[in-house]
């Protein structure tokens, strides 16, 4: 297979994805393989949705819907100009996948095929509906990707290298199991907001999509924001009320009481709109319906602090703090080239010999 039939392959399961959106399905006939795969698709997004309870057929058709924006030629092409794709003999990649939203393992998934490698699965089982049935696509429209891709419920055997997410505790267990192949091992992470005060309620009303999207369960999802001593939250939670829809989920809900009885029965003190919880606190993985929030004094001492937390960072999200800050809203929306804790795994692939 060249790069141009790999291509060529994703960018037609893109046209597929792109039928399943969050205003309604839409039958395309000139879509490959339709007749084979439409029906099903509709079923499989209602079983995942069914599966996990996190999972909502909203955030499900929006995942989707970021998937069939980047799948196109064009977008393939742009993302891939830059490397020597070599056209060595494959190897095998096994890849160990994260399950708190829906294709959180895609780009990975992508990146392996993509570069001529096989690619062996061992999925979450919070996630295991999607891929398989996308995959099962891939082939019917690429038949020489049969050979390629392989999923696993058992131990990963047989494999040149590995890409890991997972826990900070998981991921000692993967350094020390895979410390003698060539590895990539994600740990935790999450993403932070920076306020200065001069905010528009528009860019703040943005900054509930990073907020709340996939209920705050993505290590892109906003989960601490950074404020200058006595910030004013009225424009803040003025914003945030147009997500108090998401107090319509059981499990969001059930998570705010319990975590706000939590904290009041801790003595915490708290600023909260019946839905959401702010909290100041130092660290940034913040429990569900909570958002952490710590105070700066100066730019400059805000900007080596998180230089120096760097490591536990995904996204900055702010307006011309920082050369690669975020835009308010845009978390969610990765291009193909924003890789997962900065390391760019077509580059790691480039150099397993």
């Amino acid at each position: 297979m060249l790069l141009n039939d790999r291509i060529k392959a994703f960018s037609e399961l893109g046209k597929f994805l792109s039928q399943f959106k969050t205003t309604g399905y839409e039958n395309v006939r000139s879509v490959l393989c339709n007749e084979y795969f439409f029906d099903e698709m509709s079923q499989k997004i209602n079983t995942a949705v069914h599966h996990n309870g996190w999972f909502t057929k909203e955030n499900i058709l929006f995942s989707l819907q970021q998937w069939s924006n980047a799948l196109t030629k064009e977008n393939l092409n742009n993302w891939l100009s830059p490397y020597s794709i070599a056209k060595n003999e494959p190897k095998t990649i096994g890849t160990i996948l994260a399950g708190n939203i829906p294709l959180v393992g895609f780009h990975d998934f992508l990146s392996v095929l993509i570069s001529g490698n096989k690619i062996l699965v061992k999925q979450s089982s919070n996630d295991n509906q999607l891929l398989p049935f996308l995959s099962t696509y891939l082939i019917a429209v690429e038949p020489r990707f049969k050979d390629y891709i392989s999923f696993t419920f058992d131990k990963l055997k047989s494999f040149d290298a590995i890409i890991a997410t997972g826990s900070d505790n998981t991921a000692r267990y993967f350094e020390y199991y895979f410390s003698k192949v060539p590895n990539v091992i994600r740990k935790n992470r999450n993403s932070v907001a920076v306020l200065t005060g001069n905010e528009t309620k528009e860019q703040l009303q943005a900054l509930g999509e990073d907020i709340f999207r996939y209920y705050g369960l993505g290590c892109r999802s906003v989960s601490k924001i950074m404020i200058p001593e006595n910030y004013n939250f009225d424009l803040f939670f003025e914003a945030m009320y147009d997500y108090h829809d998401i107090m319509n989920s059981a499990k969001y809900a059930n998570n705010y009481d319990y975590n706000k009885a939590v904290y009041l029965m801790s003595n915490y003190k708290l600023f909260e709109n019946g839905f959401l919880m702010l909290k100041e606190d130092q660290s940034y993985a913040s429990p569900i319906a909570t958002l952490f929030y710590e105070k700066y004094e100066s730019i400059d001492l805000l900007t080596k602090k998180l230089e120096k937390d760097k490591e536990k960072i995904q996204c900055i999200v702010g307006t011309d703090f920082l050369p690669k800050c975020t835009e308010f809203g845009q978390t969610q929306n990765p291009g193909l080239s924003d890789y997962a804790d900065g390391i760019d795994i077509i580059k790691f692939l480039a150099k397993i010999a």
